[in-house]
């Protein structure tokens, strides 16, 4: 087997950074994950790029912020020929794959451009009644692909007209071996188990949950009593309210009558896919072990945006809320090392140049991150352990925000008009937009001065006015269906 060593990626679909159990989290189930974070290390504040499915992707591929490669829907995907931190680490030697969603809208030879070489494709599950793939086939192996499909066209009818009730949400109509992150871990570890490659790999594994919708097996369900399930944030957010928190309050709608044990019920529904998908988690880590590969790999978990889960009142994500934008991220080392928390700013950015530190890849143009790989090695008391960035950005929809240690602005990427400003020490869980406070003016002022004007000038002009044109024509801000 290569000396240098391998890399597993494991991305999940709409995983929110607070529900995973080593953050402290008091009923859901993640053993797997939990053992992932004893072994390595838990950056407990890392921000997506994006609390939208392709724009966060489209930046963990180039390394390039939304308003640079201008996929901020998910109606258009990033250049394929541009920057990729896959094809960089494919260049320095390694056997690259991926199994499960990549969500770049692209073809297999696009993700051969991107420097893919083992590809097996999974699609949104929402998209089962347009597009084929290895699931989707092995469904209709199966004899179950109509029935999952009719149930996907009840659910996006449904949730296009804003009247979804997501704690309705009725188990899948197959199997519970046939879901879709079952069948992806699955696929995953026979990768693992047949690899003979004399390279070291980059294999990403790219769960497609628990991304809505929120249709898990009812045996994983069943492990949850709704009545112990933790109540979140029951307010609904108050003037001034942004247009996409506007937009997704609208396609929220039945959650502002929500009772406590409704949302308490969504939840379990939730955490049921989160669970499930920890089981695959824990299979894919014996065989590792199964090969003698463990002692000799990086495992990294994350996951693209988070998710409402009824918080604000709100489903879904395209929100500057943490509930949309904190995500969970943990590094474990080859062979594991004593667990430790590091508590300063991350984002997805700092991955990218992870995953290249790690391979000896060239770095990417453009890319504002940092490897987190000495500072894994160096350990909790290293001089830096606590230290994070100054400042993350998070984009989406044509809004750029910006979040401080303590403060988070939100501005219109075009006018920089400001929408959202929240103290984050004072009001934790973003319940007062002070936006209009004439006191915070200067404060606000010289956040945006400092942070948001600087970053808001590589704004790819050309690609925001097609953006702007889509979203006019479709009439959401940006919301395309998954």
């Amino acid at each position: 087997m290569p000396d240098r060593p391998n890399i597993v990626l494991i991305y999940s679909d709409q995983h929110r950074g607070d529900t995973i159990g080593c953050v402290g989290h008091p009923v859901i189930l993640t053993p797997n994950l939990d053992r992932i974070a004893t072994e390595g290390v838990l950056f407990r504040r890392c921000s997506t790029s994006s609390p939208l499915c392709v724009p966060a992707r489209a930046t963990l591929i180039s390394g390039h912020c939304v308003n640079q490669h201008g996929a901020w829907d998910n109606s258009a995907p990033a250049d394929r020929q541009g920057s990729s931190h896959v094809r960089n680490i494919r260049d320095a030697s390694y056997h690259t794959a991926l199994i499960g969603k990549t969500h770049l809208l692209t073809d297999e030879q696009g993700l051969r451009d991107w420097g893919y070489e083992d590809t097996m494709e999974i699609h949104s599950t929402l998209a089962t009644t347009r597009t084929r793939n290895p699931w989707t086939e092995y469904l209709a192996e199966k004899g179950l692909l109509d029935a999952y499909s009719e149930s996907i066209l009840e659910y996006n009818r449904v949730n296009w007209s804003f009247t979804r009730m997501p704690w309705r949400e009725p188990p899948a109509p197959i199997p519970t071996e046939d879901h879709v992150d079952n069948f992806v871990g699955r696929k995953a570890v026979d990768w693992i188990r047949s690899y003979k490659g004399d390279k070291p790999f980059y294999l990403q594994v790219l769960f497609p949950g628990p991304h809505p919708p929120f249709n898990s097996a009812p045996e994983y369900r069943a492990l949850y009593r709704p009545d112990k399930m933790p109540i979140g944030i029951l307010e609904s957010p108050k003037p001034p309210i942004p247009p996409y928190v506007d937009f997704v309050m609208r396609w929220s709608a039945p959650l502002q009558d929500m009772t406590p044990l409704q949302m308490q019920l969504l939840r379990t529904f939730y955490y049921a896919k989160v669970t499930m998908i920890d089981e695959r988690i824990g299979d894919i880590l014996k065989a590792l072990e199964e090969r003698g590969m463990l002692h000799n790999t990086w495992i990294i978990y994350t996951s693209d945006h988070g998710e409402n889960l009824g918080d604000h009142r709100l489903n879904q994500k395209v929100v500057f809320y943490e509930t949309a934008v904190n995500v969970p991220f943990i590094i474990r080392p080859p062979g594991g090392t004593t667990g430790w928390q590091a508590n300063g700013l991350t984002d997805h950015l700092d991955l990218i140049n992870t995953l290249l530190d790690i391979a000896g890849a060239s770095p990417l143009e453009h890319c504002d991150g940092s490897s987190l790989v000495p500072k894994v090695q160096a350990g909790p008391e290293g001089p830096d352990a606590q230290e994070g960035k100054e400042r993350i950005f998070s984009e989406v929809a044509g809004y750029s925000m910006v979040r401080t240690e303590r403060y988070k602005l939100a501005v219109d990427a075009r006018t920089r008009q400001q929408l959202e400003f929240y103290d984050m020490e004072a009001d934790p869980d973003e319940l007062h937009n002070q936006v209009n406070e004439p006191s915070l003016d200067g404060l606000r002022q010289e956040l945006q001065e400092q942070y948001l004007d600087p970053f808001l000038r590589d704004l790819d002009r050309e690609k925001f006015t097609a953006f702007e044109e889509r979203s006019q024509k479709s009439g959401r801000p940006g919301i395309q269906r998954s």
